[in-house]
């Protein structure tokens, strides 16, 4: 007596799908979004550390500005489309800069 019984039905359609084709595009939305997400996140530290001033936040910050930066970096193929529009990259790089010499003054008032 089997322990177990086939009840594997054969396939409706037995013909092989065709692969999804995928746009150039595929993504882009949803990570330049993130992106912007990260950059709202770090303008909020920041804003944070200007009122609190403790070192915590001011690690925070560095932190994630860093992270930012490292997102505006240009993708490399195929992941041109998951990156800012080189425009819209380098203002953000330039509003890096800006963050970081706002925490050099930062780190030089707390102390």
């Amino acid at each position: 007596m089997p322990l177990a019984t086939n009840f594997t039905l054969p396939a409706a359609n037995p013909k092989p799908r065709p692969a999804p084709t995928l746009n150039p595009k595929f993504g882009s939305a949803y990570s330049i979004s993130e992106i912007h997400a990260y950059i709202g996140i770090r303008d909020q530290l920041l804003a944070e550390a200007e009122r609190v001033h403790s070192s915590a936040k001011i690690a925070s910050v560095v932190l994630a500005n860093d992270f930012v930066e490292g997102c505006l970096k240009p993708g490399c193929s195929p992941y041109e489309a998951q990156c800012l529009p080189e425009i819209d990259a380098q203002h953000e790089r330039q509003r890096c800069v800006a963050v970081r010499e706002r925490i050099a003054e930062l780190i030089k008032n707390a102390a």
